[in-house]
């Protein structure tokens, strides 16, 4: 594309050219002479005798240009982050004065949401769906998206939140509803002051104030972000102002407590916000009422607690809302269907209750009818045809009905038994479109936690050697890997029929390729499916399985940096050591210095998890022959490791920890001896007191804790006795 000057005329242009034209997109974006050109009319400066307005114009059609260009290819994008177009509208945007034009600051405003959207969706995660999963330019647009939520770049562009004009302002919102993903680029928003009110808390706070964060004006009404577009929300009647606010604010107080709560309060003599969002969610216009829903589940969702379980009333008005559009024939979009898929999923992810008031509400037999009537079942010989929206759109019922069938075998059933949708699941596993056979995969994962599904449902449909398959393929998306073995985890439990089916087919040599793999999440299941197996299974099948995995790689595990590997491979440990001879087996295998050596420091842990399931281990293997009790003994560190436990643990760990206890001292004079010196006596005298009048331990202050505890109590008093009556 050769230019040698940039025209208001050859601007228009080619804008005209490239909007909805990819492949002039593509060819502006591999003339890089071109781009750099372009990113430089944003701060151009006007020539001798040429009119402030032409100027303008120059800059503005740039602008243009630029948000039509981000929205095209990985190619384009690429091109314009080497050219620094970040930092050019930044510098741009921060040299616009009062008396520059309206429509120079929104299209400034509109071009830097388009590359920051752009640069978001590069990076993930994801909001709608799973999309592309590799990217050449992954890292760089990660560091730019960090850059562009620095507080420099912030104090540059957050202002125009506030600015007179709505199309500005909008731009704004919508960067931050599309772009805000992750927890710390929240926490930089929710936190950040305009540069005055920095300036003026640092001046009121007193000397040792100054390295303080919790300032008044920081948090007050969840910080300048969440207030200001909660004022705005509350005035605006433009819609597609109030979705933007709606977006900013959802994505603003996802996971973020601070934010969320203070939603939920009134200020000062106005409702809370939240009413007000879902007053918005019956909206006349679907994509506001899509917005409303979305802000008010990430409300609910954020500011619940154990204390205050999630808002039964906000839940259902957003159920009434997505439900109606689910079920609407297809008159409205099928982005909104879409959506409204999505935002039920996320409503009523890892909530039980939820998921049941869904159920209740008739949301999954809605979802069932939609995914049926978009997938007949010779799909897959027509999925060339398919519009990738409709693709979409059954990714995103898939995934919602998976998220509603995690908990409840009743609603398991229904699936199965009621609405017949173990065809299109089985069809939907060899989809074309990665994220719906993730979602499928999802599926199989719900329903395989219901034993009486997985023994019968499972196995007649042939589905559970289908995402065996899935699981088995190689060059399958690392996404679609994750929900197959998260399914497999389950399907190989004790009770399933397909685990020796699997084991024939291949399962081990599998799960040892993810355990080698650089894949945390796949590194992590694989353990989480070995353990599983060998739950309850003969020792010929776990002599196997060691041979297979090497008690070398086992006892690497258990010292692994993430915690979450080491409780796996412990919980692994503790399912090899159900009997004496499986025993014999781990303290030969790994050898007796370095099973208790694991065992001492994985006690001293402070993740919880990872104590617990060495605590169980060391019960199981207090129940091997006296040689190994005179081992285990040997080791002093162990006993003060189990006295810390009963005394500062939660039941959970205290539990093992007392059985632990009670069957050395039931079996070993010279273990009661080293127990009573080692303290343990007294711990045991302190829990049993509970009798006497006034339990002091730290876990148990109520009634309620006493009763949760009386097994742990009735094992402390067998010990107890034990240890005071016998030689």
């Amino acid at each position: 594309m050769a230019i040698e000057t940039m025209t208001v005329s050859h601007l228009k242009q080619i804008k005209n050219n490239v909007i909805g034209n990819p492949s002039v997109k593509l060819q502006c974006a591999r003339d890089e002479v071109f781009i750099q050109m372009l990113v430089e009319c944003l701060n151009r400066e006007p020539v001798a005798d040429e009119p402030q307005g032409s100027k303008d114009d120059i800059r503005i059609e740039a602008a243009h240009i630029i948000t039509s260009i981000s929205y095209g290819s990985e190619d384009a994008l690429g091109s314009l982050l080497r050219a620094d177009v970040h930092r050019v509208l930044l510098f741009a945007i921060a040299k616009i004065q009062p008396t520059d034009s309206t429509s120079l600051r929104a299209a400034f405003a509109r071009a830097l949401r388009a590359i920051t959207v752009a640069v978001a969706e590069t990076v993930g995660p994801s909001q709608w769906g799973l999309r592309a999963d590799s990217s050449a330019i992954r890292n760089e647009a990660k560091v730019t998206l960090d850059f562009l939520f620095r507080i420099e770049s912030l104090d540059i562009y957050l202002p125009l939140l506030v600015d007179p004009s709505i199309q500005t302002s909008t731009s704004i919102a919508l960067l931050l509803g599309s772009a805000l993903r992750t927890a710390e680029h929240r926490t930089a928003v929710a936190e950040w002051l305009p540069v005055a009110d920095r300036a003026r808390e640092i001046k009121t706070k007193r000397g040792w104030e100054k390295t303080s964060t919790n300032s008044s004006s920081l948090y007050r009404h969840g910080g300048w972000a969440a207030r200001n577009l909660s004022s705005l929300l509350l005035t605006s009647k433009d819609y597609k102002y109030q979705e933007g606010l709606l977006l900013a604010l959802a994505a603003l107080c996802k996971d973020n407590a601070t934010v969320a709560v203070a939603l939920t309060k009134p200020i000062a003599e106005k409702d809370a916000t939240l009413l007000h969002i879902l007053s918005l969610s019956k909206s006349r216009i679907p994509e506001v009422q899509l917005a409303a829903c979305l802000c008010a589940i990430h409300i609910i969702r954020s500011s619940a607690s154990h204390s205050a379980p999630v808002d039964d009333y906000s839940a259902r008005t957003i159920l009434s809302v997505v439900n109606r559009m689910i079920a609407t024939p297809p008159t409205d979009t099928v982005q909104n269907r879409c959506k409204a898929c999505f935002i039920l999923y996320y409503l009523v992810t890892d909530e039980a209750i939820l998921c049941h008031i869904a159920w209740e509400r008739g949301s999954l037999r809605r979802l069932a009818a939609l995914v049926q009537s978009i997938t007949p079942q010779d799909l897959n010989e027509r999925e060339e045809e398919e519009p990738e929206s409709v693709s979409a759109l059954r990714e995103a019922a898939l995934t919602a009905i998976a998220a509603i069938s995690m908990f409840d075998n009743d609603i398991r059933r229904s699936l199965t038994d009621d609405l017949k949708l173990l065809p299109t699941i089985h069809v939907s596993l060899s989809h074309r479109h990665v994220g719906v056979r993730y979602a499928a995969c999802q599926c199989i994962r719900a329903l395989s936690r219901a034993v009486a599904v997985l023994r019968t449902n499972l196995v007649d449909s042939g589905l559970g050697m289908v995402v065996f398959q899935v699981f088995k393929k190689e060059d399958e998306d690392r996404r679609v890997l994750s929900a197959a073995l998260s399914a497999v985890c389950n399907i190989v439990n004790e009770f399933s029929p397909l685990r020796p089916v699997y084991l024939k087919e291949g399962l081990l040599p599998r799960l040892i390729q993810f355990l080698g793999s650089g894949d945390p999440t796949l590194r992590l299941s694989a353990l989480w499916a070995i353990k599983n197996l060998l739950r309850k299974t003969s020792l010929g099948i776990k002599k196997d399985v060691m041979n297979q995995i090497g008690w070398p790689q086992l006892s690497r595990l258990l010292i692994d940096p993430a915690e979450g590997i080491q409780e796996q491979a412990f919980n692994i440990v503790r399912n090899l050591a159900e009997d004496e001879d499986a025993i014999d087996m781990v303290f030969e295998g790994l050898g007796t210095h370095i099973l208790l050596e694991r065992l001492v420091e994985t006690l001293e842990s402070r993740d919880e998890d990872v104590v617990l399931q060495a605590a169980s281990l060391l019960a199981n293997l207090a129940n091997g022959s006296d040689v190994q009790q005179e081992l285990i003994l040997s080791c002093p560190k162990i006993l003060v490791s189990l006295k810390v436990c009963l005394a500062e643990s939660k039941p959970e760990i205290r539990r093992p920890a007392v059985g632990c206890i009670l069957e050395l001292a039931r079996r070993s004079s010279k273990g009661r001896k080293e127990m009573v010196e080692n303290g343990i006596l007294s711990t045991l005298r302190h829990i049993c007191e509970w009798s006497g009048g006034g339990l002091t331990m730290s876990h148990a202050h109520t009634s309620s804790a006493i009763e949760e505890e009386k097994d742990i109590i009735e094992h402390a008093r067998l010990a107890l006795d034990w240890l005071e009556h016998s030689p």
